[in-house]
């Protein structure tokens, strides 16, 4: 275990000092950014990941993982339900509602769906800056299908298939996507290893036609690709009794449209009724620290898990997530 807690240390270290630096890889930069469309599937959900800074693929062993890693929907026992409420920069909603059925010990199925909305904004032009009297709207939805399976007591695979729909005005944007996961314990200690890939497909463009001033008519887009993003993370826990336990987390992010940047947090456990949680993102312009707690809560028949988390943005605000999980 000493070595384990070494070698963690020695990570963050080396992470901690290429935050003053462009990026991990000089090669693969920000000059990414702004490439890929439905920016709405890198919103995270569910208060206990967010509070932990994102950094969340190897502890995945709730609801939630039907976001984060398909792979960990066969880390818990217990079927169980999550809805997440999160109160986004700009006045916008996003919710996920999730439920987790498992066959057996080793199979698993998840459905989850999310949603992003705002309130409609008013129609400008060069002509009328300050309105034409007209509103139009903007919406982001996506269902998906998640599946588990226990290869082995230590290594497990999941897959989803989601399909997402965005809505501006007239135009309607349709695609599919998959994410892929693992979940490895590496038999030291409570250490494990997980691996991800989401929001994998083809490139979209939006249908429809929308009329420009002088009456002209315009129904061609331009295709863009869906934010996908390749995750390695590490967790394990340096302290645990029965009492308190706490869990460490570091997370690897590559996305095809920005930067790769690390994020870090911890989660810790007073008899298992109290959680309180921390993480930061190191080499992300807007987003750095997050914080939050939660409380699990008995009630007759089943187990009630209240989460919040806090996330600092340094330009926009801050953002606010609430959720609330059922097991049954």
């Amino acid at each position: 275990m000493k070595k384990i807690v070494l070698i963690i240390a020695a990570i963050i270290f080396v992470f901690i000092s290429f935050e003053s630096h462009a990026q991990l890889f000089p090669t693969l930069g920000g000059q990414r950014a702004g490439i890929s469309t439905a920016q709405f599937l890198k919103i995270g959900v569910g208060g206990r990941a967010s509070a932990m800074g994102e950094s969340f693929i190897a502890v995945a062993n709730d609801a939630s993982a039907l976001y984060w890693n398909p792979a960990g929907v066969v880390q818990f026992e217990q079927h169980q339900v999550i809805f997440s409420h999160n109160q986004w920069v700009g006045d916008i909603s996003h919710d996920f509602l999730g439920v987790v059925y498992h066959f057996d010990a080793a199979n698993s199925i998840g459905a989850s769906l999310i949603s992003l909305s705002m309130k409609d904004m008013p129609v400008t032009t060069e002509f009328s800056p300050f309105g034409t009297g007209e509103y139009f709207g903007f919406s982001d939805f996506a269902f998906a299908i998640t599946y588990s399976r226990k290869m082995t007591d230590k290594f497990s695979f999941g897959g989803t298939i989601r399909y997402i729909e965005e809505t501006l005005d007239k135009l309607k944007m349709r695609g599919v996507m998959i994410d892929l996961g693992t979940y490895y314990w590496t038999g030291l200690g409570s250490s494990r290893f997980a691996v991800t890939v989401t929001n994998f497909g083809n490139n979209l463009a939006p249908d429809g036609e929308v009329i420009l001033i002088g009456k002209r008519k315009k129904s061609e887009w331009q295709a863009f690709a869906p934010p996908t993003i390749f995750r390695i993370g590490f967790a394990f826990e340096p302290f645990e009794n029965e009492e308190h336990s706490l869990t460490s987390s570091i997370q690897l992010n590559h996305p095809n449209d920005n930067s790769e940047n690390v994020t870090a947090g911890f989660e810790y456990n007073w008899k298992k009724i109290l959680y309180l949680r921390g993480g930061y993102k190191f080499n992300v312009d807007e987003q750095n620290i997050s914080f939050g707690a939660g409380f699990c809560i008995p009630v007759s028949f089943t187990e009630l898990n209240l989460d919040y988390a806090y996330s600092n943005f340094v330009r926009l605000g801050s953002a606010h997530r609430f959720s609330i999980i059922l097991g049954l």
